[in-house]
């Protein structure tokens, strides 16, 4: 009986199958690199030896490769290795192959070297303020060449940077990762109720209740602010503020001031507790606990120095 015509579309050269994949029908670079060393030196050890591997392996990668294209490739003797003509043939496209993808590596590392060059940072206040310096320093010692730009904003802005691909990493404070992006907890912090030595509180007797702190008017950070946004959340509501200012540091000035009393980062405030230009006022019934957290883009785990700062944050 004569062969149908699916069964000889599944038979190749030599009889072999040919599935569909270039993959599995031309050889890998691996495979091309050896055929090259062994036209280059006439020899098959010699071309392990150049390429770090025994004569066994290439000996068995040359079968391999023979068998795959179902000609032979390689003469061997006593005398060293020596091409068949189909093998010269075939190390004359391999050659431009090979040639072809260290172009195409060249221009990945092209690639990989502008990303490198450069990285965006977009940070909520008291990040931005009292933990990225010190990251960014360590950031510098590793990777020197590449020039970081920063903005800080609240953690609506930070989120809006990302999805709009402004920034290469985030850092937020607020209660909850918002929408569009991934997470990693970072570092952890406290606020704290704090007033001038002058003010009324500084002299209670007894902590402060929630609800009485709910429903003063206190110097805040404007709508959209992570430290708002848990202050908010861990009091269910939040009286007229008094003030409304657009960074930790207005913040706190104003309440050194005198100007009122307000709700900040522990580590904003560590200074300002210890000389006592500040005060703070303890708390009854809630704790105001929150987690620092690294962000970027759902799906787009950072690379590059983004992920070499993101694993010098880690807690």
């Amino acid at each position: 009986m004569g062969t149908s015509m699916a069964e000889g579309e599944q038979t190749g050269r030599g009889g072999q199958g040919v599935p569909g994949s270039l993959a599995h029908r031309v050889p890998d670079l691996g495979a091309m690199e050896l055929l090259l060393a062994v036209a280059r030196l006439g020899s098959l050890g010699g071309a392990a030896r150049e390429l770090g591997i025994t004569q066994p392996a290439a000996s068995s990668r040359v079968r391999s490769m023979e068998r795959q294209l179902g000609v032979a490739l390689v003469d061997r003797s006593p005398r060293g290795s020596r091409l068949t003509d189909a093998g010269v043939l075939v190390t004359d496209w391999a050659r431009r192959i090979v040639e072809a993808a260290e172009a195409f590596d060249a221009g990945a590392q092209a690639l990989r070297d502008r990303r490198d060059s450069r990285l965006r940072v977009a940070a909520s206040m008291t990040i931005a303020e009292y933990l990225l310096p010190g990251w960014l320093v360590a950031l510098r010692t590793q990777l020197p060449d590449t020039a970081v730009s920063l903005l800080a904003g609240n953690s609506a802005t930070v989120a809006a940077r990302l999805l709009a691909d402004e920034a290469d990493l985030g850092f937020v404070e607020g209660v909850s990762v918002p929408a569009g992006l991934d997470s990693a907890v970072i570092a952890h912090d406290r606020l704290v109720v704090v007033t001038a030595p002058g003010h009324p509180w500084a002299r209670r007797r007894h902590p402060l209740a929630a609800s009485e702190l709910a429903a003063t008017p206190l110097i805040l950070r404007e709508k959209g602010s992570g430290t708002r946004q848990v202050l908010d959340a861990a009091l269910g509501g939040l009286a007229r503020p008094l003030i409304e200012l657009s960074s930790t540091t207005a913040v706190k000035a104003a309440a050194v001031s005198g100007a009122g009393p307000s709700v900040l980062s522990e580590l904003a405030v560590g200074e300002e507790l210890t000389n006592r230009r500040l005060v703070s006022v303890p708390l009854a019934d809630v704790t105001l606990a929150r987690d620092l957290r690294a962000v970027w883009p759902t799906g787009h785990r950072p690379t590059g120095p983004a992920r070499h700062l993101l694993s010098l944050t880690r807690v």
